[in-house]
């Protein structure tokens, strides 16, 4: 398998011109762990296809986690339970990526308050793009026209995963081997080095 360098603003580039060719409504994942900053990737992506005239929703996963009596039912700290338990994967494919439905909800619990988030449902046109981040979205089947996956080494999650976060280091070693989401994504992006990417293409779905 063969990669080639690539700054991030022309990855951005890149992977909207990709989503931009697919002519109707498109489901996005952006995945990859924090220090990868799938978020920041996401929203870069939207600002370019909202200047292409592509009407985008935002979604993020950290939105749509388990209440914390099921999240933390095993601990805090429980890198099995980050990895299978945290995300609510029915709600966010009955509520985001259901494709026979045609209005998104692009909040469903806010893991602060613990609490509902209130929000409305918000309609996605026929050429609408719906863009989801976050950690662990590949491998679950999810629909999905187009995915990205920012991959880390070992060496790299462990030393860029805050302090407070190194417990979860053996749920990503898991998402790696039972995975291999580098390799199962539309676009895989080798992240060790944040301002010097590598990435590797595969044809996008239409």
């Amino acid at each position: 398998m063969r990669f080639r360098p690539l700054s991030p603003m022309n990855l951005a580039d890149e992977v909207s011109a990709q989503i931009a060719a697919v002519p109707s409504r498109a489901r996005v994942i952006i995945d990859g762990a924090a220090p990868t900053s799938p978020g920041t990737l996401a929203d870069e992506i939207a600002a370019r296809l909202r200047v292409a005239g592509r009407p985008v929703v935002r979604v993020s996963a950290s939105d749509f986690l388990r209440p914390a009596s099921l999240r933390f039912e095993r601990g805090r700290t429980d890198s099995d339970a980050r990895y299978s338990d945290w995300l609510d994967a029915d709600g966010l494919r009955r509520e985001v990526l259901d494709p026979r439905t045609h209005r998104v909800l692009p909040r469903l619990w806010n893991a602060e308050t613990d609490r509902s988030a209130r929000a409305d449902y918000v309609p996605v046109p026929p050429e609408g793009v719906v863009i989801l981040d976050g950690e662990f979205l590949l491998g679950r089947g999810f629909p999905a026209e187009f995915t990205v996956h920012l991959w880390l080494s070992a060496q790299a999650m462990s030393r860029r995963l805050a302090a407070d976060e190194q417990w979860a280091c053996p749920a990503f070693a898991r998402y790696e081997r039972e995975v291999r989401p580098l390799y199962v994504a539309d676009v895989g992006v080798r992240a060790d080095d944040p301002s010097r990417l590598a990435v590797r293409t595969a044809s996008v779905s239409s």
